[in-house]
């Protein structure tokens, strides 16, 4: 009993595994299509324990990534739909380019608007896949070798990813005959593995999202076990210290911001996949905010628990919100929910769970203790 309560961690890894493979033998197509979205969240939940949990960094501006990632994979799936390819041009052009071009611009992608050269790489669904990945953690990087290398920190961090989040929005809305404005990409084609598309609604797509968040949690687990990541946690608990110990605390914190946005733009790259579009809603404050929510209910010091409590937030969310009697109050509720769980559930529903094994751990060790006074 010892031995399986030492390793319940790696217990719940392989159990939540277990259950996201096995949901498509018990849903149907539909059903497995709103789990993925769920999906993709946990990934979300995963990056913000990332960073929040062991790195101490509050990121408010997390949507940025997830926005990269989706934009990305939405213009290389936007013009390999049936409407891109049927504006009379040899290369594919989106439908609203052609609406918002001059009149005698033309119809050709490399100058039919003001920097619809940019669309040109995205022509290869292989590109916005690894721009998806790429960009995020690049930018990131970079942004924190200029933030934390100026020994930034605490609410200021928070403020300078809130202002960029809103910046890129704003941005991205602007530039309506480049990216559609307010209304996003939509009307996108299929994401084919060799040879194979992937329709939204299959159970081939479900799996897709499900080994890669499996994969994700995976990586992620071993990275915050290896040196590096006990190093960020030191850091996390006194920079000051790490430093005089004489570790590079921005390099370390810069990575793992980097691999913590990674994750975020291959969420919402798969989250395109299996949604079919993407908006500049992923890039509005309140959803930056509700990712901190979520790994705040399930628990931002845990990996698993981050992930677990973004899937469980969001189908409660969505069961809510489609309850006729609660379509007024649903925000109410969630918001409720997440009250609750702060103030008697610090660490969330992780916390709650490793207390609980803590005492079962516990529990053989004070009764041979027992034993023996009995016994004298």
């Amino acid at each position: 009993m010892k031995t399986l309560f030492s390793s319940y961690r790696v217990w719940a890894y392989l159990a939540f595994a277990i259950v996201i493979l096995a949901l498509p033998l018990i849903g149907d197509e539909f059903w497995l299509n709103r789990v993925a979205k769920y999906l993709c969240y946990g990934m979300l939940g995963a990056a913000v324990a990332l960073t929040w949990g062991y790195a101490g960094i509050l990121n408010l501006g997390q949507g940025l990534f997830f926005g990269i990632g989706a934009y990305a994979m939405a213009m290389s799936l936007k013009l390999k739909s049936y409407t891109s390819m049927q504006q009379g041009s040899e290369t594919p052009v989106p439908d609203f380019m052609l609406w918002n071009a001059e009149p005698g611009a033309p119809t050709d992608l490399c100058c039919i608007t003001p920097g619809s050269w940019l669309w040109i790489p995205f022509q290869s669904q292989w590109v916005g896949l690894i721009v998806a990945v790429v960009l995020p953690a690049v930018f990131a990087y970079i942004m924190g070798r200029i933030i934390f290398g100026q020994r930034i920190s605490g609410v200021f961090v928070s403020i300078i990813t809130l202002a960029l989040v809103l910046l890129t929005r704003l941005i991205v809305t602007d530039a309506q005959p480049l990216t559609n404005g307010f209304n996003g990409l939509t009307d996108l084609g299929w994401f084919t593995v060799f040879g194979v598309e992937l329709d939204p609604y299959s159970k081939v797509t479900y799996m897709v999202v499900a080994v890669a968040l499996i994969i994700v949690l995976a990586l992620t687990r071993m990275l915050v076990a290896t040196r590096a990541g006990t190093i960020l946690q030191a850091t996390r608990d006194s920079d000051t210290r790490a430093l005089y110990l004489g570790y590079d605390v921005p390099a370390y914190q810069s990575f793992f911001f980097a691999v913590s946005a990674g994750i975020s733009g291959l969420a919402g790259m798969l989250y395109v996949i299996v949604a079919e579009f993407a908006s500049p809603s992923f890039l509005e404050l309140s959803f930056s905010v509700t990712m901190v929510v979520w790994a705040a209910v399930g628990g931002r010091g845990s990996i698993l628990g981050a992930c677990i409590g973004a899937i469980l937030i969001n189908m409660l969310e969505a069961r809510v919100s489609e309850t006729e009697s609660l379509v007024e109050a649903w925000k109410l509720i969630i918001g409720f929910v997440f009250v609750i769980v702060v103030i008697y559930l610090p660490k969330g529903l992780s916390g709650l769970a490793h207390d609980l094994m803590s005492k079962l751990q516990s529990a053989p060790k004070l009764s041979s203790v027992q034993k023996e006074e009995a016994h004298q």
